[in-house]
C-alpha cells in the first residue's frame, strides 16, 4: 500500500532495523524514553489478525513474543507492554514497550501524558540494536 506509513517504515528508518523475520519486521523506536521500545509489524499490509490465514497468524503470534522475550533478556523490565491498536496507522503493528517501576509513567499507559523524546546517539542506538539482535539469535 503506497500511502501507509508502516509499509514504508522499514526503508524510512533503515538505521533502526533490528530483524527481518518470516512474517514480521522489527525496528527500534527512535524515541527511547522507554528503553528498548520496539515496533514489530507485518511485512505485508494487513490490518487485522483475522485477515491472516491460520498458518501466517500462528507465525506472527510466535514472532511477537520472541521479540518480547529478547527485550526481556536485554532490559529485564518489571513488565512488557504489548500495544496493538491500528486506529491511526491501519497496518498491523505492535508497540513492545519494556516497563520499569522507576519509569515516570509507571504503572500508567505510555500515552497517559506527554514526555520529552529521548534520542540516542548513533553509537548508542547501534549498541542497543546489536544487543537486541543478539538476544533474538540466542534465546
Amino acid at each position: 500500500m503506497t500511502d501507509c506509513p508502516m509499509c514504508s517504515k522499514w526503508n524510512d528508518d533503515a538505521d533502526l532495523r533490528i530483524a527481518e523475520m518470516e512474517r514480521c519486521l522489527v525496528l527500534l523506536n527512535r524515541d527511547q524514553f522507554f528503553p528498548g521500545y520496539c515496533f514489530v509489524f507485518t511485512r505485508e499490509h494487513v490490518t487485522e489478525l483475522f485477515h491472516l490465514d491460520p498458518p501466517a497468524r500462528r507465525t506472527v503470534m510466535e514472532e511477537v513474543p520472541a521479540v518480547a522475550a529478547a527485550l526481556n533478556r536485554v532490559f529485564a523490565p518489571a513488565k512488557m507492554n504489548y500495544e496493538l491498536l491500528g486506529n491511526m496507522v491501519p497496518h498491523m503493528h505492535w508497540h513492545l514497550v519494556p516497563r520499569f517501576r522507576d519509569d515516570p509513567l509507571w504503572p500508567r499507559p505510555i500515552w497517559s501524558e506527554p514526555h520529552e523524546p529521548v534520542a540516542l546517539s548513533t553509537e548508542e542506538c547501534s549498541q542497543r540494536i546489536d544487543l537486541i539482535r543478539s538476544a533474538l539469535r540466542n534465546p
